[in-house]
């Protein structure tokens, strides 16, 4: 299997290969110590592809993969990505891109064996621009070198320190698995005796819209609010405690109006904002070319969004008579996902480390962690200690938040204020580990949760979007079982943790241990929940045994203040 895996890395990696229309590759070389130069002909793979034919050249390497791998490998080649050639460039020319491309330029080399960042970036274009589309075959009959030359040995140091890492991430999540069963074994409480906090409470609500200017940063802020209704039913009355939504990067309030339906419906009001500089219009804009790409500012931009807010919230409270009375400004919870896990875990009074940023932000280290592809981006920030936290905020859940370097253990670990991290087995883009399970260590408060989705990716807890705002199709192997459970998940625990940290009702406390976690949990899916797991216990599970291309080398120097 393993010596599959570098073949078909290999298979994978020609999928980003891209320049001039009359020059197209017709081979693939790598060399493999000590047994000397391989290739294989792109008409080969294309023959393959189309007609599902194994040639002679190709019979080499297909005898060594089993039927299904062959299959997977097929149905790569037919994938058409429709993407435009406006988006491809726009992508591939922002800062975020070009570090992408060129990193895929030093495994994929042009014939001269030069890093093939260029030859890449026209061929995706190109490619994006052809009638039949951005595909593999088409890709490399778009690289303007008669031979793409594969960096084998760097490709084979990357597929096995991947590897490695997948095996430790895996024993971190069943230890903290084993850990909720041991725990959950010890319970006796009934949940099926007790209310169903996935299910809708007896609140009706109304939603009411706004667009915000904060003139000073040149910034509207489009939001929703949801407000409870006053009925003889309902215990709470106004004014309501207020929760506040921050979304991800090319999200929308769309996002989570799922999760604000279901808060209103147990008697807390809602605010959902969307973040002008890296909402799903902004990246509309981009890819249409009429915008600039998400700027670093945008990590110091969305948490004064969200003070803003509140601000303005507090000034409505006394001359808007539909909200007049309605929000208690002494009970705010706030919840972020992504990127908007980040925003809450500012507000919450995590300073940016720049320190940390300086150390991490090297080449090698976003192969492994591709979310310090956007959290390096905070190292064009001038390094100062920014006023981001809110004191308002008494609570926050944070949804598979990036946080790991541009927070770092010196800024987690300056939260005081009751929290709860939600981690996805398979997130890729915000990995469990070095994203929410090791940081969940740093937190000094007692009261704090980490529940953990096995299986769950970066996207299981979004809402399904609208053709408006899917600016970012996602793949279906990306997206991962139907979420469903996961939305019932975060239905019930931000009830159950924001009633007990917030509202200082213990009775909810039951629902935030691992038995209720277990009770509610689904096979496809499955939830744990634990309050406790020290440094100590996630270095002896970790053992040291983080790949050596992972661990920061080469930091940056310290900039001079700007």
């Amino acid at each position: 299997m393993k010596k599959f895996l570098k073949y078909l890395g290999l298979g994978f990696l020609s999928a980003f290969l891209t320049a001039t229309p009359g020059l197209g590759a017709e081979r693939i070389s790598f060399f493999y110590p000590p047994f000397g130069e391989f290739s294989l002909s792109v008409n080969s793979l294309e023959t393959f592809a189309k007609e599902g034919k194994i040639d002679e050249d190709f019979s080499f390497y297909a005898s060594r993969a089993t039927p299904e791998q062959l299959a997977q490998l097929r149905d790569l080649l037919q994938q058409r990505f429709n993407v435009s050639p406006t988006v491809v460039s726009q992508v591939t020319y922002s800062p975020i891109g070009e570090q992408v491309v060129q990193r895929l330029g030093d495994l994929l080399l042009t014939e001269s064996r030069q890093n093939g960042f260029y030859a890449i970036r026209a061929s995706l274009i190109l490619a994006a621009a052809d009638r039949e589309g951005l595909t593999v075959i088409n890709l490399l009959r778009r690289f303007p070198s008669q031979t793409i030359r594969l960096n084998y040995t760097e490709g084979l140091r990357i597929v096995d320190d991947l590897s490695q890492l997948f095996k430790k991430k895996d024993e971190v999540v069943a230890f903290l698995q084993q850990e909720a069963t041991a725990q959950a074994a010890n319970s006796t409480f009934d949940f099926s005796k007790q209310p169903d906090l996935r299910s809708p409470g007896k609140f009706r609500w109304q939603k009411k819209s706004l667009e915000l200017n904060d003139t000073s940063r040149n910034r509207r802020l489009p939001v929703d609010i949801y407000l409870p209704e006053v009925g003889s039913e309902n215990t709470k009355k106004p004014p309501f405690p207020l929760i506040v939504i921050s979304h991800g990067l090319a999200s929308d309030r769309s996002t989570f109006a799922y999760l604000a339906h279901h808060l209103a419906s147990y008697g807390f009001a809602v605010a959902v904002l969307e973040h002008p500089g890296s909402n799903a219009e902004r990246f509309q804009l981009y890819f249409a070319g009429l915008a600039k790409p998400p700027e670093p500012a945008e990590f110091i931009n969305r948490p004064l969004d969200i003070k803003f807010l509140l601000d303005q919230l507090e000034r409505l409270d006394k001359s808007d008579p539909s909200l007049q009375g309605k929000l208690n400004f002494q009970q705010i919870g706030a919840i972020g996902q992504s990127f908007g896990g980040y925003t809450v875990l500012t507000l919450a009074g995590a300073n940016i480390n720049f320190k940390q940023l300086y150390q991490d932000c090297n080449p090698n280290n976003s192969y492994f962690n591709l979310s310090l592809l956007l959290q390096c981006q905070a190292t064009e920030l001038s390094p100062r200690n920014y006023e981001l936290k809110d004191d308002r905020i008494k609570a926050i859940m944070a949804i598979n938040p990036i946080d790991s370097s541009v927070l770092g253990e010196g800024g987690v670990s300056q939260i005081k204020i009751p929290v709860m991290l939600v981690a996805g087995s398979q997130d890729i883009f915000a990995p469990p580990v070095f994203e929410q399970i090791r940081p969940f260590t740093w937190l000094s408060n007692s009261n704090k949760y980490l529940a953990l989705i096995e299986n769950a990716t970066h996207f299981s807890a979004i809402a399904e979007p609208t053709p408006e705002n899917n600016v970012l199709p996602v793949p279906s192997a990306l997206l991962g079982p139907n979420p469903a459970p996961v939305y019932s998940y975060l239905d019930a625990l931000s009830v159950a943790f924001l009633e007990t940290h917030l509202l200082n009702r213990p009775e909810y406390q039951s629902y935030l241990q691992p038995s209720y976690a277990q009770f509610i949990s689904q096979e496809s899916l499955k939830l744990s929940i634990l309050q406790s797991f020290t440094p100590d216990q996630f270095n002896q599970v970790w053992n040291g045994a983080i790949p050596q291309s992972f661990k920061p080398s080469n930091p940056l120097p310290t900039p001079t203040p700007r």
